[in-house]
């Protein structure tokens, strides 16, 4: 069965999240969002995983059609748009580099890691080198928190109208 580190998850939702991903998932420690339909979206996780290796990424987008909707944001340039826009306006700097240590405090409640101490994810809190981390973290904590991922959010289309991606065949799986 699925790797498991907190007792409180629902193990459907586990098994959800390892169909969406194609592999077991790994340090799971709370399904920190759904999609509207319903099924998980985000998983907050460990940040040293059960193999030693430290993990930065507290939050992690597991539903495919949101992460593949997220990287054709990508492709169409958002992340540079945004990171000229945080040379150009402080205040817009100021509330990244807030969401940056909104980051690191929520991962520091699951453990101390040396390794990646100060280092959140995405790019933060200097530039924008990853929207699924941004997103994630707008899903897992909610609007206004982290600008860029509240922003990127929005852009997104309706990933989930076609019904839960935990139901999808192997075939038409993405990977996160």
């Amino acid at each position: 069965m699925t790797e498991v580190n907190a007792p409180d998850i629902d193990p459907a939702d586990l098994a959800a999240v390892e169909r969406q991903l194609g592999r077991l998932p790994r340090g799971v420690v709370e399904i920190a969002g759904r999609c509207p339909c319903g099924c998980p979206t985000v998983v907050r996780t460990l940040p040293r995983l059960p193999d030693g290796t430290p993990f930065p990424t507290s939050f992690y987008a597991t539903c495919p059609r949101l992460t593949g909707a997220i990287s054709t944001l990508e492709a169409g340039g958002m992340m540079r748009e945004m990171t000229a826009e945080l040379k150009s306006d402080p205040e817009l700097a100021a509330a990244y580099r807030a969401a940056h240590d909104d980051y690191l405090r929520r991962r520091a409640e699951l453990g101390d890691v040396a390794e990646i101490a100060g280092i959140s994810a995405g790019g933060m809190p200097d530039r924008v080198k990853c929207l699924h981390v941004l997103v994630a973290h707008s899903i897992a904590v909610g609007p206004g928190i982290n600008p860029l991922g509240d922003r990127a959010l929005a852009a997104l289309p309706k990933w989930w109208e076609n019904g839960c991606c935990a139901a999808l065949d192997a075939g038409e799986e993405g990977q996160a």
